[in-house]
């Protein structure tokens, strides 16, 4: 086993998250990388004394170049907000340093193009943050369609919706100004990223992309605050995809539908540890939806509980990931979602803005 000084920028929610995976994920897995905590990055030395005391950190800082310089940080992980990744990212492989940096990939198209282009340049691993789509059940999911199981793929419909905006009285506040912070720039890419992963690349797309509060105690809202997608993927399935974060009574609606020729699937993020699967085999009168309870049958399960229907969280997606990144860097070899994985979810972003305000069908591949 080999040590590697790990440096995370953000403290937060999502740099809480990674110290947390980074900390535990050499127990969880064996992993031959083990990592140590070396330093983390916040935005003054008091919190980043804070966080690093709390997380367990050798050092802190509150100036990323500090981090991303120092020589006993091996790798970076940009937990920060959108406007700051590629700056960081940039700095991180002009050293040659991994990066693993949380969605979306950048604030822009332009910025992910740049990011993604140092990345392949480097030659070093590079990885986009997108935990839900790695539950065990998604995973699973994956695999299915994979060996044809379900049969060709005609449709898929799905969604990212929260509430954490439905009130219209809730306060303005950063999330509701600036593109990257709307429902386009924080919620969407994580479904558009489980269509990829699940059904392939999008070749074209139609959009809505709506504000419905644009005022809230103290101040306007200048940002997108849910969207609605049609789609068309290259292996020829119809999709739909509708983004949210005003969606009431919702907290956590990652879901989707997927139908095939000889069965379909269904998943839904606040039932994370079931999967529901539909076989078009057998008499008429037995077919159904089986649901299936995730266990140590499943992908990246048995590593943190033998018990079938125990159950994963939302803290072990982070693990998985801490894992593919730490895999990447110990045999050099690409980990899904790489950054010009992230640079497609951004690709689309950009087209489905665009679409909204021309009002009609875009060809992805011309952004």
């Amino acid at each position: 086993m080999a040590e590697i000084g790990i440096g995370i920028l953000g403290g937060g929610y999502m740099g809480k998250a990674h110290s947390v995976a980074m900390s535990a994920v050499g127990a969880v897995f064996n992993t031959a990388l083990r990592p140590r905590l070396e330093m983390i990055c916040a935005s003054t030395p008091q919190s980043a004394e804070r966080y690093r005391a709390a997380y367990g950190f050798a050092r802190g800082t509150d100036d990323w170049r500090i981090m991303v310089n120092d020589p006993h940080v091996d790798a970076i992980v940009i937990a920060t907000p959108q406007e700051t990744h590629r700056d960081i990212a940039l700095a991180a492989f002009d050293l040659g340093k991994p990066v693993f940096c949380e969605k979306p990939l950048g604030a822009s198209l332009a910025d992910s193009r740049d990011m993604t282009a140092a990345a392949e340049q480097a030659g070093v691993a590079n990885m986009t943050g997108f935990n839900y789509i790695r539950t065990p059940a998604s995973q699973y999911a994956r695999q299915l369609i994979a060996n044809g199981d379900i049969g060709d793929i005609t449709w898929f419909r799905g969604e990212h919706t929260e509430d954490f905006l439905a009130d219209p009285e809730t306060p303005a506040s950063w999330r509701t100004s600036g593109d990257a912070n709307g429902t386009m720039g924080d919620l969407a890419p994580h479904m558009i990223n489980a269509a990829l992963a699940l059904i392939g690349p999008v070749t074209c797309l139609i959009s809505e992309v709506e504000t419905v509060h644009a005022t809230r105690p103290g101040g306007t809202v200048d940002n997108d605050d849910h969207a609605q997608m049609m789609c068309r993927f290259e292996n020829g399935a119809m999709g739909q995809m509708y983004f949210s974060r005003i969606s009431t009574g919702r907290k956590m609606g990652y879901a989707y539908e997927i139908t095939g020729t000889k069965g379909a699937i269904r998943f839904d993020q606040e039932d994370q540890n079931a999967l529901w699967l539909y076989r078009a085999e057998g008499p008429e009168a037995t077919r159904g939806f089986v649901r299936i309870l995730t266990g140590p049958a499943h992908p990246d399960y048995e590593p943190f509980c033998q018990g079938p229907g125990h159950g994963t969280g939302y803290q072990d997606q982070i693990i998985i990931e801490a894992r593919d990144f730490l895999q990447s860097i110990e045999t050099g070899e690409p980990v899904w979602p790489t950054f010009r994985d992230g640079m497609e979810v951004n690709r689309i972003v950009a087209a489905a803005m665009a679409s909204s305000r021309d009002k009609t069908w875009k060809d992805v591949s011309a952004f």
